[in-house]
């Protein structure tokens, strides 16, 4: 893991990475305690590691609840180049989107896609992460996302046992995910966009029906997937720190 830049500011420390081809940001205490939680954080499919929405969660988490947050952009997104089969996706979502053709088929394959070659890229940013000190190996490790990011946080807690609890929102959803679903045992806070034209409410339903997890819980809120309301953010932070470790805090941080 080679840091390419730093900057410090209102008590948090944000570094820009890289890892091979992999690129990545970490946000973390400017403290430097260490020790504390590191959150994972998948973003939407068409956006990149510092995604508005994203961002925004990360400086809440590292600054109410103590967590070091890391975001890195998945192939064909980002600071990385888009190859011809994932070029080929993304103009048929452009196309079914102009002319209102359904829109599952089409992203389900892509998210899919990107999904498998993201697991492997996020279990190596993993590895270099608990190989730094103010990390560790011991650190206790969730996963947060939405769409893409979401089906690329299944697959990944499907098959590492190091992500420990997971706060995900919307998603596209298949066979092979309500599949994997049935394999997550962790912890799992699921939020549904009850109002969305395009993602599916009983496909949300029917996933999170599928968790075996113990302990889930189902929230939904009105509008989009991308109009996620400021207390459901909070909510997902308070998850990560009861199940994770760290400060609580309150919904006016």
């Amino acid at each position: 893991m080679h840091f390419t830049s730093e900057t410090s500011s209102n008590g948090v420390v944000e570094r820009t990475f890289t890892l091979d081809e992999i690129t990545g940001v970490l946000w973390s205490p400017e403290s430097g305690s260490g020790g504390g939680p590191l959150l994972l954080s998948g973003h939407s499919g068409g956006m990149h590691k510092r995604a508005p929405g994203l961002v925004a969660g990360a400086l809440h988490s590292v600054t109410a609840h103590g967590f070091t947050v890391a975001a890195i952009d998945a192939p064909g997104h980002g600071d990385r180049p888009r190859n011809a089969e994932d070029q080929r996706r993304v103009d048929a979502i452009h196309r079914a989107r102009a002319t209102g053709d359904p829109l599952a088929p089409i992203v389900v394959e892509h998210n899919m896609s990107v999904a498998e070659r993201a697991v492997p890229e996020w279990q190596a940013t993993l590895d270099a992460l608990q190989a730094l000190p103010e990390i560790g190996a011991d650190a206790q490790i969730g996963y947060g996302g939405m769409t893409l990011g979401v089906t690329t946080g299944l697959l990944l807690a499907a098959a590492d046992p190091r992500i420990a609890a997971l706060s995900i929102g919307a998603v596209f959803v298949n066979d092979a995910l309500i599949e994997v679903a049935r394999r997550i045992t962790v912890p799992v806070e699921y939020r549904i966009p009850w109002d969305d034209e395009e993602i599916d409410r009983a496909s949300g339903l029917a996933l999170f029906d599928a968790f075996a997890s113990t302990e889930k819980a189902l929230h939904a809120h009105p509008g989009r997937y991308f109009q996620v309301p400021e207390h459901e953010r909070d909510s997902s932070a308070r998850f990560f720190a009861r199940h994770l470790g760290g400060a609580v805090g309150t919904a006016s941080d």
